[in-house]
């Protein structure tokens, strides 16, 4: 009898099994029917000629018509739509003068560092906890043991890739309870 019921469980499994594959062939073949798939095409080899499809050739024609107004137009409009920035432009000769005629002294700027990083250096012992409580305030997301753990371990970098402002504002809040900080 348990046989029997065995034998009548699997053959219902076989059946469930094929009414589920049933039905995904009939959904995949419904699939393709509804949203036939392109082929692909194999690109020709690096010899030959290259062939465009004929939308990009009707619109290489219709561009290569426009005189120059109209390609502006063009041009601000694409950039527009396509969200890109103005691209500078470059001078057709290149940069500086041509050969034979000489540069006068050449004035190098002054690189201004804008990215700053602030390191904390080492601390005085007797404020060690005021520095704590000032570390926990200033990053986020740390709590009072990260905080010691992060004083104690010093030197060690305290916020990195930021503006001089507030490195600045760092720097001052740290050294009034006692640590000492660097900038670099």
């Amino acid at each position: 009898m348990q046989e029997a019921r065995l034998a009548y469980r699997s053959l219902q499994s076989i059946r469930h099994w094929r009414s589920i594959s049933k039905c995904a062939r009939v959904a995949q073949s419904a699939e393709i029917q509804s949203n036939p798939v392109e082929k692909l095409t194999i690109p020709p080899p690096s010899g030959c000629e290259k062939v465009f499809a004929p939308k990009i050739e009707k619109l290489v024609t219709e561009i290569s018509q426009l005189n120059l107004i109209e390609v502006s137009e063009l041009s601000d409009l694409l950039k527009k739509r396509l969200n890109l920035p103005d691209a500078p432009v470059l001078p057709v000769g290149g940069f500086g003068p041509g050969p034979g005629v000489k540069e006068e002294e050449e004035v190098e700027p002054q690189k201004v560092k804008s990215v700053f990083t602030l390191k904390l250096m080492k601390f005085d012992d007797k404020q060690k906890v005021a520095l704590i409580k000032e570390m926990k305030n200033l990053m986020e997301g740390m709590n009072l043991v990260q905080a010691k753990k992060f004083v104690e371990s010093a030197p060690t970098v305290v916020k990195s890739d930021i503006s001089k402002e507030e490195a600045e504002k760092l720097k001052e809040a740290i050294e009034k309870v006692g640590g000492v900080v660097e900038l670099e």
